[in-house]
């Protein structure tokens, strides 16, 4: 067995476990807090602590993991920073629905018991997403993995709270916020998902107080008409110009409520009146604000009706909407129904149609912070790359509301301020307080409610490095050189970490933003379970390796477009890592002990070719990863490897590496060889970790691990002292020439042992030289018996043509190919093709069948139909040209 020898196939399972524990073991992921080489940093998107890795993760962390190893490569001291999110609603969910499973509740264990319950439940199943991003391949510096409720954050936590209190800019109040009945907490605007629903519109009568007539107004949500306060007009609405009356009276509630007049009314809908209800309604609240209107609270936060609803108390909100419409309609109020097309908040932990309430809550002023978090990207200092999603991201951010930061659950940090029973004021402290800071009391009560999720994830880029202390790793790496996100998240946290990066640090948090796109299914829809298309990348990973997978969402990683998956497609990039694997198995079969030295002269055109090939990729990879374009650096890649590097320059160099040209040429093959096979490594390694890591220990002479390896500069280029022009020119010229041949004996079903005869016109003189030299080299790749360059002239009997790159080849048949046997063969085939063709042509003129049948079945025949119709057309093209043959 020759001492380079590897394994005939490549089985990733094992290799991979290998590898990724060496490189733990090693310390390869870990930064240097202090350090000559230029730092680069990303911090990871923390996942839920409750999550388990879905696509979107797979996605996020590849492309991190790319840009991470890529820049260790290039010499810079890389710092990517894991950690996982205490998830609060989603984590205190999971443990209540364990307590349950049990008998028990929340409020029967107690605050404190609940959460030690947490605690124990984290430590138990908390690692499951950070060994399955191991499994992934991530070189996160898992020394140091944080997360968002540990001591140091939890730190950072309340001395964000506290300083941002002090300054005026958190507060608490009352306001209308999106309550959630189920999980019994506030959400923020941006925890609410919408969905389309087809309800009703209610037109409902309001009497004039005093008065005949009334005014008609329209809502979706009849039950909160008992809290209403007002009836608004436009101020300049016409219809209400010489209005009289001055209230109506609340049906149901025969309450006498004021009609005011406020410019936010939609002359254009209905009647132009609105019912004004400032404890349920977002906008309803800014005008009670404006008018001095009371609010009515009558949905309580369990989702019945309060005893604010009078005769409807204690009913659930859905149950009072149909015993309010039963009132009004015998009460003759209710005017007329509508289907109405609406869309409905959703709770995006749970489902529930949320509730817009009013309550007490906690709220960050954010407009002062995203003014200078907009600034910041329109000035350049943070990019978002694709540019689309600036705009996305202005329009958020120019629109913003205060951001409602308190939860009603126990799990999270708890708020950290103090009511004194003796005066009733706040003490807000980084540190438990003994006595009031107003009148000295003891007596202090805790909030009980904890920050959104997303307030410490806010602070996540700074305070994973030892903020408030400015510690060596915050100097060397913030701001951090690039974050790595979904759309979906860019206002939930993207916006937040710059508004709370620029106010506490001074500085953007992060230089780029790469916004990647949606992992679908094949055929571009959304993954969910409930139309069972989800893929499980661990199911991926263990069917087809790790590097199939993480090559496979590079190499669709398109800016702005969605990435269509597919087992299929992951098993097509499994072959092309069988590819790398087999190519080379064969070149360390031709390789010495030890590295050669850089080939200098007498190199083939081969050689020449594949050096400046490997330049030119080199620097087309490196711009692309620099830039985000990942699908072009995987796509460079993929096409140099397989089809420049396998396909032609492995077949080309056969003769020289067998010794069928001298020891010279050998040994200068071998050398070009083990450089190009080298720089392949380095520069695949970032995308296929395993099997470079792998393959990168069987390369004679190579030292340590791949991630130890220098990204190959162009500076340094292997094709130095080369005339490139002229090494791609002739080799295309040679690959032309190759292609012509071989496509002319697979259209004439010449069985490929058998050694042609070829004749090569051309009037170019220069061209005549180069065919000639390397003759050779065409005769091998081409499988020839005999090749000649000669002027244009006569075409010979039963000669195949082609024209390429200004060349007429000219591929003699005669005695090759049977003609009579020929032709019969190909009128058999088409007579086949023919018959097939009409039983798929009528069932596509079937109504019925293109009616009834699935899209895709119907998409599947048309397919077919194509491809036997352009099948047919070669294979006639084939059958006149020997006919024409035949008759010369």
């Amino acid at each position: 067995m020759h001492p380079n020898s590897i394994e005939k196939s490549y089985e990733p399972r094992h290799v991979e476990q290998r590898w990724y524990a060496f490189w733990e073991n090693e310390k390869l992921f870990s930064a240097a807090e202090k350090n000559e080489r230029p730092g680069y940093s990303i911090v990871i998107p923390p996942p839920n602590v409750t999550g388990v890795l879905h696509m979107g993760h797979a996605l996020n962390n590849t492309l991190q993991d790319i840009l991470c190893r890529y820049r260790r490569l290039c010499g810079d001291n890389v710092l990517w920073m894991p950690g996982t999110d205490h998830a609060g609603i989603a984590t205190q969910n999971v443990v209540e629905k364990k307590l349950a499973a049990e008998g028990k509740t929340r409020h029967e264990v107690g605050r404190e018991a609940f959460i030690d319950a947490v605690w124990k439940w984290r430590e138990e199943y908390g690692n499951a997403i950070i060994n399955q991003l191991k499994r992934l391949g991530a070189s996160c510096d898992w020394d140091r993995e944080r997360f968002t409720m540990d001591e140091g954050l939890s730190r950072a936590v309340r001395k964000v709270f506290v300083e941002l209190y002090r300054q005026g800019l958190i507060y608490r109040g009352l306001y209308i916020i999106n309550w959630c009945h189920r999980c019994f907490t506030a959400l923020a605007d941006l925890e609410v998902e919408h969905e389309e629903h087809q309800g009703n519109l209610y037109h409902i009568r309001y009497p004039y107080s005093g008065k005949d007539g009334g005014i008609v107004v329209a809502t979706t949500r009849p039950e909160t008409m008992l809290g209403d306060t007002a009836v608004a007009v436009h101020p300049d609405d016409e219809r209400y110009a010489d209005l009289e009356a001055d209230s109506v009276v609340l049906p149901l509630m025969d309450r006498i409520i004021p009609i005011i007049r406020d410019p936010y009314v939609d002359t254009s809908f209905g009647t132009g009146g609105l019912k004004v209800t400032p404890a349920h309604d977002p906008n309803d609240f800014e005008i009670g604000s404006r008018h001095n209107l009371p609010a009515v609270k009558v949905i309580g936060d369990d989702g019945r009706m309060t005893e604010e609803a009078g005769p409807f108390a204690g009913m659930d909100r859905l149950a009072c909407r149909q015993a309010v419409l039963k009132a009004l309609e015998e009460q003759g109020l209710l005017v007329r129904v509508e289907p109405h097309s609406h869309a409905v908040g959703h709770c995006y932990r749970c489902g529930e149609v949320v509730e817009p309430n009013l309550s007490r809550q906690w709220f960050v002023r954010t407009k002062p912070l995203a003014e200078k978090a907009i600034a910041a990207v329109r000035e350049g200092e943070t990019r978002i790359i694709p540019e689309n999603w600036s705009k996305t991201y202005y329009d958020w951010m120019e629109n913003i509301r205060d951001w409602c930061i308190s939860r009603q659950i126990w799990w999270g940090h708890q708020i950290p301020a103090w009511t004194c029973q003796a005066c009733g004021e706040l003490t807000v402290s980084e540190e438990t307080p003994q006595r009031c800071e107003h009148c000295g009391a003891q007596e202090l009560v805790q909030e009980t409610d904890v920050l959104d999720t997303w307030f410490s994830s806010a602070l996540w880029p700074f305070s994973t490095m030892g903020w408030p202390d400015r510690t060596p790793l915050l100097q060397t790496f913030y701001p951090t050189s690039c974050l790595v996100t979904g759309f979906d998240i860019l206002f939930f946290w993207v916006a937040r970490m710059m508004m709370m990066g620029i106010h506490f640090m001074g500085e953007v948090p992060f230089r780029d933003v790469y916004v990647h796109a949606l992992v679908r299914d094949e055929d571009g829809k959304k993954m969910s379970k409930s139309t069972g298309n989800v893929i499980d990348p661990l199911t991926v990973i263990e069917a087809y390796g790790t590097d199939s997978f993480r090559f496979t969402l590079a190499a669709f990683a398109a800016q702005g477009r969605d990435i269509k998956m597919s087992e299929k497609r992951v098993e097509g990039y499994r072959h092309f890592i069988n590819k790398l694997w087999n190519a080379a198995r064969f070149s360390f079969m031709h390789m010495g002990e030890d590295a050669p030295e850089a080939p200098r002269q007498g190199l083939s055109l081969p050689d020449r070719w594949i050096l400046t090939r490997l330049s030119a990729i080199n620097a087309e990879v490196a711009a692309a990863l620099d830039d985000y374009r990942f699908n072009e650096a995987a796509g460079t890649l993929y096409q140099f490897v397989w089809h420049e590097f396998c396909d032609w320059y492995l077949e080309a160099v056969k003769p020289d590496l067998y010794g069928k040209l001298g020891e010279e040429r050998k040994q200068t093959s071998r050398s070009v060889l083990w450089h190009t096979l080298h720089d392949i490594l380095v520069l695949l390694h970032p995308f296929v970790p395993f099997v470079t890591e792998e393959l990168w220990h069987h390369l004679p002479g190579t030292q340590g691990s791949i991630m130890q390896a220098a990204f190959p500069k162009p500076e340094q280029a292997r094709s130095a002292g080369i005339n490139r022009r002229e090494a791609e020119d002739a080799m295309a010229l040679v690959v032309s020439v190759v292609t012509a041949v071989r496509t002319i004996r697979g259209e004439m079903n010449v069985n490929p042992s058998v050694a042609l005869t070829i004749r090569l016109q051309t009037s170019d003189e220069e061209t005549g030289a180069v065919l000639r030299r390397h003759g050779d080299r065409i005769s091998h790749l081409a499988r020839l018996d005999s090749l000649t360059v000669e002027p244009p002239g006569p075409r010979p009997r039963s000669a195949a043509v082609s024209v390429v790159e200004g060349v007429t080849v000219l591929v003699l048949l005669e005695g090759v190919i049977d003609f009579d046997r020929e032709i019969q063969r190909l009128q058999k085939e088409i007579g086949k093709i023919d018959q097939e063709l009409s039983g798929v042509q009528r069932k596509l003129a079937n109504e019925g069948f293109l009616r009834k049948a699935p899209e895709k079945v119907v998409d599947g025949v048309r397919l077919r139909q194509e491809n036997l119709a352009e099948k047919r057309e070669k294979l006639n093209a084939n059958l006149e040209r020997i006919q024409a043959m035949d008759a010369v």
